[in-house]
């Protein structure tokens, strides 16, 4: 393993002598305890020798514990060769729709209908999975919009709050400007990389307090690109009643606005109307080549204070053992003793 061995608080083996200038120039305390006089001292000659053997191990392990702390205060790191992250430098936020006119069942996943939302967990699931690099983000809108995750390289985070999002959390309608605008907002302070929305809707601007063609104006000052997508089948949004069909065309998808929106952004529109659709539009957009930028140079940085303080507990639980197995071999001594006085 390459590296090296580094304290990141060296100036702490400064404190190394503190023990003894508090030993040489402290005064020493005094007992006034009073003294206990012993019949029978004389035959405890041979114990108070012990004393001597005692003193020196004691000594010792105080002398080592101390080091040890020291070491530990000093955070002892292995630090290891630079580590380049490849980091494509694209802020890709994702903007999907979830108001009441995704529960449409007329996308099919293996042969099987589901609602709309269900099929773009599905595909936008796996495409967030294949962001390696890019720092993804993700809104939710419908009357509302809300930034359900802020920019992150944790992929498996947003896609875990896009598996989780719900139709008509935010709202039954279709806000589409207030989503673009709140992109604009968490993306604008963001410069030198490449800022890019894919905002994907089934439905038209019926909600927000924001126009969808002004907002995309302010994301091109702000240099944010907009792909959208326009999603849901044909023939979805029709009605029948008495045997004649109507359509429903408040939840139909405003492609004129879509177009325009991505036309101002420089960017480019969609029309998803089943899944394999939707798969091979989100495949050109992974083809984008994203803005080169320097590669981050990472050093892994591995703490070792753990060891000396470690060994410290080893050593007090060693000595406390041995300390409390002289004290009963003292004390079935003393026992001994005493009862030979006392004959």
């Amino acid at each position: 393993m390459n590296g090296e061995f580094h304290f990141e608080a060296a100036w702490v083996f400064f404190l190394l002598p503190l023990p003894f200038f508090v030993y040489r120039f402290l005064p020493k305390a005094h007992s006034s305890a009073a003294a206990l006089r012993v019949p029978f001292y004389d035959s405890l000659g041979d114990l108070d020798q012990s004393k001597v053997n005692v003193r020196t191990p004691r000594l010792w392990f105080m002398l080592i514990c101390w080091v040890l702390l020291l070491i530990a205060a000093a955070r002892p790191q292995w630090i290891g060769d630079n580590a380049s992250v490849p980091l494509s430098g694209r802020d890709l936020m994702m903007a999907v729709d979830i108001s009441g006119s995704m529960k449409a069942r007329d996308m099919y996943v293996n042969g099987i209908p589901e609602n709309r939302l269900l099929a773009v967990k599905r595909v936008a699931g796996d495409f967030i999975e294949g962001r390696r690099g890019d720092r993804i983000g993700l809104i939710l809108f419908g009357t509302n919009a809300y930034l359900q995750a802020p920019l992150s390289l944790d992929r498996v985070t947003v896609n875990q709050l896009l598996q989780e999002s719900a139709i008509g959390l935010a709202g039954e309608k279709t806000a589409i400007g207030d989503a673009i605008g709140l992109a604009v907002k968490r993306l604008n302070d963001r410069p030198g990389t490449e800022k890019v929305l894919v905002l994907l809707t089934d439905g038209t601007n019926t909600a927000g307090s924001t126009d969808p063609i002004e907002a995309a104006r302010l994301a091109a000052i702000a240099g944010l690109r907009i792909y959208t997508i326009g999603f849901g089948s044909e023939g979805s949004n029709q009605r029948s009643f008495f045997g004649q069909s109507f359509f429903n065309r408040r939840n139909s998808v405003d492609i004129a606005v879509l177009k325009e929106v991505a036309a101002v952004t420089e960017g480019r529109f969609f029309r998803a109307k089943d899944t394999e659709t939707l798969k091979e539009i989100y495949r050109i957009i992974d083809q984008f080549e994203p803005v080169e930028e320097d590669l981050d140079e990472l050093k892994p940085i591995l703490e070792l204070f753990y060891i000396p303080l470690g060994l410290v507990l080893l050593l007090t639980l060693g000595f406390a053992g041995f300390a409390l197995m002289r004290i009963f071999i003292s004390s079935s001594h003393q026992s001994n003793l005493s009862r030979k006085a006392t004959q």
